[in-house]
């Protein structure tokens, strides 16, 4: 049974967002969305628009960026029991990252305490693990500083997302090869729902074994390669799998000239850092990683939920769903 409490939820027009919204409700809190003027992906949500998106829940617009429009428009002066935040930066890229997965949120809890929040609930990502990069870093930063707040808090480090690995499924459909990295085994995963996940952030507000703990969470089933994730794909539309075969070694060149010519024209950093990341995806696992090992453990990577990827994928070969991707998805 839950305790009804007054939760302020950042980043809630994004999908896992909206899902976390969702579970908030059902579990009879109070619930407060602060979204920005221009929300969801590429900013196409307007206020009206996104006040459609949350029926039951209050939806307030100001600048999550900004310290005094979060405690204007957001708080408004008013008593909060707790803070929910599934809000990241958009692409990854340096600044971008320092500015919301870093500084926004420690304006966020600063405001927060302020309006007597006891509690948080972060959304953050399994690969601060293995920390190469910029948002990885602003991340992990402000992990540090919330454990140290002195709020109760539930750091949720979740496995890869369905939406990020559905962006092939177009391409199949139309008769193309699966591109993989290597051979496709390089890399697994326990993908995670949106609804699943949203249902776990929700039920950290109530359970004490979540309480002041980082939490690594992956979807139900066992571990699965992205060779794996196009076999299913090919076999749910009926044909023999075709793979490209793509390699690592290619990413590393398109890095090293886009960092070079980055020096001189600054929008080419930038693409230098989100290759960079889809790096990172292409050779290191989402699960948890044995630091003593040097190895990433499926067996000691948590599971919850009920939906699998390739239930997933077989609602969008039939037309019964379509995903809703981000701005740094690898394909």
């Amino acid at each position: 049974m839950s305790t009804r409490r007054r939760v302020l939820i950042l980043g809630a027009t994004g999908t896992i967002g909206r899902a976390t919204v969702r579970a908030l409700l059902r579990r009879g809190h109070e619930v407060v969305c602060f979204v920005r003027p221009r929300a969801g992906v590429g900013g196409k949500l307007t206020p009206d628009e996104a006040g459609r998106l949350f029926p039951g829940a209050t939806v307030r617009v100001g600048d999550t960026t900004d310290p005094a429009s979060l405690a204007r428009e957001g708080f408004c002066g008013e008593r909060f029991d707790t803070l929910v935040s599934c809000l990241a930066s958009r692409t990854g890229a340096p600044q971008d990252a320092w500015a919301v997965d870093h500084r926004a949120h420690v304006q966020a809890l600063d405001a927060a305490q302020r309006a007597g929040v006891t509690q948080m609930v972060l959304l953050s990502a399994i690969c601060v693990q293995k920390p190469l990069l910029a948002f990885q870093q602003a991340k992990l930063a402000f992990e540090k500083a919330l454990v140290e707040s002195g709020v109760t808090y539930s750091i949720v480090r979740p496995t890869a997302f369905f939406k990020s690995l559905s962006g092939q499924v177009e391409r199949v459909k139309q008769g193309k090869p699966f591109l993989v990295f290597g051979d496709g085994t390089l890399t697994a995963c326990k993908p995670i729902s949106d609804d699943d996940l949203g249902d776990y952030l929700a039920g950290c507000l109530d359970d004490p074994s979540r309480h002041n703990r980082i939490l690594p969470i992956g979807g139900p089933g066992e571990a699965i390669t992205p060779r794996q994730q196009g076999e299913r794909l090919f076999a749910l539309l009926g044909r023999p799998p075709r793979f490209k075969q793509v390699p690592v070694a290619l990413l590393d060149v398109i890095i090293k000239v886009l960092g070079t010519l980055g020096h001189v024209v600054p929008a080419l950093a930038a693409k230098a850092e989100l290759a960079r990341i889809g790096r990172y995806y292409a050779t290191e696992s989402m699960l948890v990683f044995d630091p003593a090992t040097g190895r990433y453990d499926a067996s000691a990577t948590p599971s919850t939920g009920t939906e699998t990827l390739f239930d997933f994928y077989e609602r969008l070969v039939s037309g019964a769903d379509a995903p809703e991707r981000g701005d740094h998805a690898v394909f």
